[in-house]
C-alpha cells in the first residue's frame, strides 16, 4: 500500500528484480543462470529460490510491473492533462521518460517476450491493448474536436508510430548525453504532434 514501509523481504525483492533486469539484459535470459543472479545480489541460491522459484518467474514478475506501472502512469497522465493533445504529448513525453531511465528493463521486455511462458501470450497483450487504449482515447478525442487533423494514415497508425518512436529510445539513449529523459521526451513529443496540432500548422 502507498506510504507503508517496506519489509525486509519485499526489499530485496526489488533489488533481485533489478540486479535481474540489468543481467538479463547484458547477457540475454537464456545465458544467465540463477547463480548469477544470486552473485550478483548477494543470496545464497537456496535463499533466492525463497523469492522466486525460477527465471521464468523472475521474467514474469518483470513484465507485469512494468506493464502495470504503465497503464497506471498512463491513466494519470490522461486524467491530469489540460486537453486530449496535452495528453497526447504527456504520453509521448513520459513514455520516452520511462524508456530512458528504465533502459535495461525496457530491453529485456521487448527483447526477451518470445520467452515469457505461452500462457502468458494472452495476458501480455490484454495489458499493452490496455494501455494503448489509453493513448487512442485522447487521440480520437482530439480528432473528434479537430476532424481533419490526422491525415494520411488511421489512428492507430499514428499512436503506433507515436509508440514505437518513444519505445526505441532504449536502445540509443545516452545518460551522458545533451538532454535528459524529460526533455527528450518533450522534444520528441512536440515534433510527433506537430501533424496534429492545428496551431503548429497555421
Amino acid at each position: 500500500m502507498a506510504g507503508t514501509a517496506l519489509t525486509k523481504a519485499d526489499a530485496r525483492r526489488i533489488r533481485v528484480l533489478a540486479l535481474s533486469a540489468e543481467i538479463f539484459s547484458r547477457r540475454g535470459f537464456r545465458a544467465t543462470s540463477m547463480n548469477e543472479i544470486a552473485a550478483a545480489v548477494g543470496l545464497s541460491k537456496p535463499t533466492l529460490y525463497h523469492y522466486f522459484s525460477s527465471k521464468e518467474e523472475l521474467l514474469v514478475r518483470l513484465y507485469s510491473d512494468v506493464l502495470d506501472e504503465s497503464l497506471v502512469l498512463a491513466r494519470e497522465t490522461l486524467a491530469a492533462a489540460g486537453s486530449p493533445l496535452e495528453a497526447i504529448r504527456d504520453l509521448i513525453a513520459s513514455r520516452v521518460a520511462y524508456t530512458c531511465r528504465h533502459q535495461s528493463l525496457l530491453k529485456v521486455c521487448f527483447e526477451e517476450e518470445h520467452e515469457l511462458p505461452v500462457e502468458l501470450a494472452g495476458e501480455v497483450l490484454r495489458r499493452r491493448r490496455a494501455f494503448e487504449d489509453v493513448f487512442l482515447t485522447a487521440l480520437r478525442d482530439h480528432l473528434t474536436a479537430h476532424p481533419g487533423a490526422l491525415t494520411g494514415m488511421t489512428p492507430k497508425v499514428y499512436m503506433n508510430m507515436c509508440l514505437g518512436a518513444a519505445n526505441w529510445t532504449y536502445k540509443w539513449y545516452r545518460p551522458d548525453g545533451r538532454s535528459t529523459p524529460e526533455e527528450l521526451g518533450a522534444g520528441i513529443a512536440r515534433s510527433l504532434t506537430t501533424a496534429i496540432d492545428p496551431d503548429a500548422r497555421g
